[in-house]
């Protein structure tokens, strides 16, 4: 490159676009995921065909990319391996963690309060003998169901490298998106679930396409200084498409409004990834990753705070969908009134920044050198003459 600073000593400069998008994300999930609370009228799913979760698991692609695919041209392989297999040891763990979290909790609280059917009741009918499906990942409980696609996607990892490495990036999107595709057509294709016929709510077979396509923008940004290339062309064909899925997927009706739709249509699949629903978070995510613009929003202090949850995102997302599961139960018990709602929302954000902050730094302090004691300094002095 022309330049004697060796690679080595150039610091890495952490993308605050991808943290705070990501924060953002988490905190839509947590409201999309409790159905009376008002602020979901506000989220993402509300103005496009994607929502969160979209943004998630493209984030995902992304992130694994950053942690691990630079990794394996730095470390030694089996390194890396055991990173991910960590990893993935820690989303499952989670995973477990909130399914007991949720059954224990509704079960007790069905003891004082009634309970609707919907609140993982029909995993609760089995009883304790479909215990080792749920750690099987066999049986996927409502509302748990995307930690087990991302560990899927991540144990796929490795091998999604060596393609990338050896095949190139086009006949992988080639491939990745063909597998998509036969799923779009056929969507009886998907990885089996013991609790519902259909399979998993996210099909990991159609959803690592968007996986695949994080991983690849971020092998993209890398060679371009953390941005994608900016195409003026590109950008507004982004912004008219997400004009349209707004015009097209706001609830009219709901608002009061007269229907203002252009297209009359279902609504797309979100278990199969429609092209509807993918196209839509890719114009999202290209519009930011692309934008000095955006650069400037992530560092002001709203852009930041978005950027805290998003470094903690497990965390973040673990300790969400438990305040979504009481949030959904107090709202049902004791009502939706005003009072109710700034309660469960107030708490619920409180509780999600305080866990960011603790996690912040505990990751600070684990990167921060041990200052010496004054004992030590004295030890090490050298000797000074009279």
């Amino acid at each position: 490159m022309g330049t004697s600073t060796p690679q080595a000593a150039v610091p890495h400069r952490r993308d605050h676009r991808v943290d705070a998008l990501r924060g953002v994300a988490l905190l839509m999930m947590c409201i999309d995921h409790i159905p009376q609370d008002v602020l979901n009228r506000f989220t993402m799913r509300n103005v496009g065909f994607a929502d969160a979760a979209e943004v998630f698991v493209l984030l995902a692609g992304y992130a694994s990319w950053l942690a691990y695919g630079r990794g394996f041209a730095r470390k030694p392989v089996p390194t890396v391996l055991a990173r991910i297999g960590r990893r993935c040891w820690q989303l499952y763990v989670f995973q477990i963690v909130m399914v007991v979290v949720c059954v224990a909790t509704i079960r007790i609280w069905r003891n004082f309060w009634p309970v609707p059917v919907d609140f993982l009741e029909p995993e609760l009918a089995h009883g304790l003998d479909s215990v080792w499906r749920v750690l099987s990942l066999v049986a996927l409980p409502g509302n748990l169901n995307i930690l087990p696609l991302y560990i899927v996607l991540l144990l796929g990892f490795a091998p999604l490298y060596v393609l990338l490495r050896r095949a190139g990036t086009a006949v992988v999107l080639g491939l990745s998106g063909l597998v998509w595709l036969v799923v779009n057509i056929n969507p009886r294709l998907n990885f089996p679930n013991w609790l519902d016929p259909d399979g998993w709510f996210f099909d990991p077979l159609a959803w690592q396409f968007l996986f695949v396509l994080g991983v690849c923008a971020a092998r993209v940004a890398g060679q371009h200084d953390g941005s994608l290339p900016r195409s003026r062309l590109l950008a507004w064909g982004c912004a008219m498409y997400l004009v349209f899925s707004g015009v097209q997927s706001f609830p009219w009706t709901q608002w009061g409004f007269h229907d203002l739709r252009p297209v009359v249509m279902a609504v797309p699949d979100k278990m199969i990834l429609s092209p509807w629903r993918l196209v839509d978070v890719l114009a999202v995510f290209y519009l930011v990753q692309s934008s000095h613009g955006a650069t400037r929003l992530a560092n002001t202090r709203g852009g930041q705070l978005m950027a805290l949850f998003g470094r903690h995102s497990l965390e973040i997302f673990t300790m969400g969908t438990i305040i979504d599961l009481y949030g959904r139960l107090v709202l049902t018990s004791f009502g939706t009134g005003w009072m109710m709602q700034v309660a469960v929302n107030v708490v619920g954000f409180v509780v999600l920044l305080a866990v960011a902050r603790m996690k912040e730094r505990a990751r600070v302090a684990a990167r921060t050198p041990p200052q010496p004691k004054p004992d030590d300094l004295h030890a090490t002095a050298p000797l000074c003459r009279n």
